[in-house]
């Protein structure tokens, strides 16, 4: 039987490693790029048979300018999809960017995120990286990812596979409405 690109994205959700590799030596901390992440998914890729695809599409909402990244996992034997949308603003007038460096800057910035959505990454600060743990506690707030449809899907579809405690682990790296919290504890009961 033919595994379904949902179980296919969950084994790979559970084994990808995609560790921070780069080093900001302004804030003191290590982090991984959207290139990292691309670099770590390629075997899986290969193993199930899926294609990625990251598109961009800029819109315009109250006066300011966005970028929104689209990251599409494709099964070619299954012609399944899914789909997961990052957004990042853009300012045309940060300081010390040109035009073309502010939509780079968060071009990457978007893509990271549809890319750590998809793939159930945490994208926290790691408390090792700094001496002042209640600068970590800070950051850790900061960074949560809010809930996606998406991500709530795959979280209830890796609940009904029996992947359960990998679902708990991941819940505290996103904020959700107490109706996506309310689903995912109703289906760990």
């Amino acid at each position: 039987m033919e595994k379904s690109i949902h179980t296919k994205l969950n084994d790979i959700q559970i084994s990808l490693k995609a560790p921070k590799n780069q080093f900001n030596k302004f804030g003191k901390y290590k982090y991984r790029s959207a290139e990292d992440i691309l670099e770590a998914i390629k075997p899986y890729l290969e193993k199930h048979n899926l294609t990625l695809t990251i598109s961009e599409n800029t819109c315009e909402l109250g006066g300011y300018l966005f970028l929104d990244s689209t990251a599409t996992l494709y099964d070619s034997e299954t012609n399944q999809e899914v789909k997961v949308i990052a957004s990042a603003g853009i300012n045309p007038e940060r300081k010390g960017m040109d035009i073309a460096q502010s939509f780079g800057s968060s071009s990457s910035y978007a893509k990271k995120y549809a890319l750590g959505n998809m793939f159930l990454l945490d994208d926290t600060k790691d408390a090792d990286a700094t001496s002042n743990p209640k600068k970590v506690s800070k950051t850790v707030k900061a960074t949560k990812k809010k809930m996606t449809k998406e991500v709530l899907d795959l979280m209830v579809d890796a609940i009904g596979k029996g992947k359960a405690e990998h679902v708990k682990e991941r819940m505290e790296d996103y904020t959700m409405t107490k109706v996506q919290r309310d689903i995912l504890n109703k289906r760990l009961s």
